[in-house]
Parts: C-alpha cells; structure tokens; sequence
C-alpha cells in the first residue's frame, strides 16, 4: 500500500505546486559519527551528469562515496527546543561528485546515487515531500562503535536498499597514494569528498532537484579509518572496485541543516 501510493504522481504535483507558495521548512540535525568510504570507479558506471554539470573525473576514473551516520533528533528547526523530542535514525548516502561546467576549481555538488534510513516516518515523509531525497527504507540497519572501531551494516531484505557490510578502525596515518594525482594531497581530497553546499538528485519522473545544504566540518577534527576483515558492498563491487582499496576517515559529529529544496 505504501509503496502504491509513494510511486503516485498525483502527490508530488500537488506538492510541487504548493512549493512554489510555501517554502520547505529548514530541517536541523546534530550528526554523529560520520563514516566515509570512498572508492574509485570506471567513469563509464555513473550516470550522466544534469545539465550544467560535468562527472568529476581522473584518469577516465571518478570517486563513489558510502557515507554513513546517526542523526541527532532530525526535524524541523522551527521546533527549537522541542525538536529533541524528534527521532535519531540512521541514515546511509550513496553518491557521485559533480563539477558546475567551466569551473574546475568550485565546490563539488553532490550527485545521489542511493540513500537510505531505517526510519519507516523519515522514509514515508522524505518520500512525500522531498524530490531531492528518496531513501530506501531496509530490514536491518545497524551503525556505530565496536570493539576498537566501528562496523555498519545494511540489509535490503526485499526492499530495494543497497547491501553493505563494513568494519573500519583507526589508521596510523592516512594513504599516500590513494590521490593518484586528482589531489595534491590528503587535506585536498578530504576538503572534496566531505565540504559540500548542495546536492543534486533526480526524482522518479525524471526532474532534476536541487538541495542547498549546510555542513561546517572542521577538517583538523577528521579522523583517517581503514578497512578490516570482509567488506560486502555488491553495489561497489559491480563497478569493479576493489573493496580493500577505500579513502575512509569519520567525522565525530557536525551540525546539519537542510536550507532549501527546489526543481532546476
């Protein structure tokens, strides 16, 4: 039943038309515990880029980014205090990294690939009103600490989730030659992969949607992580990746918010 009425085009239009009257509410977040895992992929797996826009690319590769984190009672800002009584959930983005045509040297907008949260509200609501975020809701979604590091964990179930497994923990120092050459150095590609105004998605009828955001990550806090033990991610797998071979780090905890949302 749920999944009939998402899929209807009757509501986002009468959505979309009263956007253009009502603004979307600013959403706030306090996020914890941030995990990045980003691999580089054969350009030819993503998908094309929105006009306006070009892939970021090196060397006929791009970067895919899993980034997974906790919520900090997700909600609306205009709930203030009040807001802390809104849920926590877990919530995972998948996504490709864009640059706006003729300059090379902007800040990366965000390409969704995939997003997921274990929230069956967020999930619905998201869906309902939001063009840029359409999660996956999955059977079992668990991320956080363990033992010395962290572990998350994504099972689809029959949903349409992507799968994933992971365990990371501290790394003495980070990679040298993950860069490649697309970045002259760790701080570069973490300022890349992690600082972000916007995101672009592209909603079920094909329209593009833009999201304008707000992440102040102080990069001196950014942890470097590596990979542990069996990593399932078919999803990476299937672009030939080899899983082993990820830029992870983790973000401690930033302050979120969403700013606005409208269709380009």
């Amino acid at each position: 039943m749920l999944q009939r009425l998402l899929d209807g085009t009757r509501w986002p239009a009468l959505r979309r038309a009263l956007t253009r009257v009502l603004p979307v509410p600013l959403l706030r977040s306090d996020v914890r515990d941030v995990i990045y895992m980003t691999w580089w992929v054969d350009a030819r797996h993503a998908p094309a880029a929105p006009p306006g826009y070009r892939l970021f690319t090196h060397a006929g590769r791009t970067p895919y980014t899993v980034l997974t984190y906790r919520h900090g009672h997700f909600g609306p800002a205009f709930a203030g205090p009040l807001r802390a009584l809104f849920p926590s959930p877990l919530q995972s983005n998948w996504r490709w990294y864009l640059l706006p045509d003729g300059d090379a040297a902007a800040t990366p907008v965000v390409l969704f690939d995939r997003n997921v949260i274990d929230s069956v509200a967020h999930a619905v609501g998201a869906r309902l009103f939001s063009d840029a975020m359409q999660p996956h809701w999955p059977a079992r979604f668990d991320h956080g600490c363990s033992d010395d590091g962290w572990h998350t964990r994504i099972e689809p179930g029959q949903g349409s989730a992507p799968a994933l497994q992971a365990q990371l923990v501290p790394a003495a120092a980070w990679p040298a030659d993950w860069a490649a050459g697309a970045f002259a150095d760790p701080p570069q590609a973490l300022a890349f992969l992690a600082c972000q105004e916007a995101a672009i998605a592209v909603s079920a009828d094909g329209r593009t949607a833009l999201t304008h955001i707000d992440l102040p990550i102080a990069l001196p806090q950014v942890q470097p992580l590596r990979l542990v033990g069996r990593t399932h991610c078919p999803r990476v797998a299937d672009m030939g990746a080899d899983l082993a071979d990820a830029f992870c780090f983790r973000v401690p905890q930033v302050p979120f918010r969403v700013v606005s949302e409208r269709l380009v």
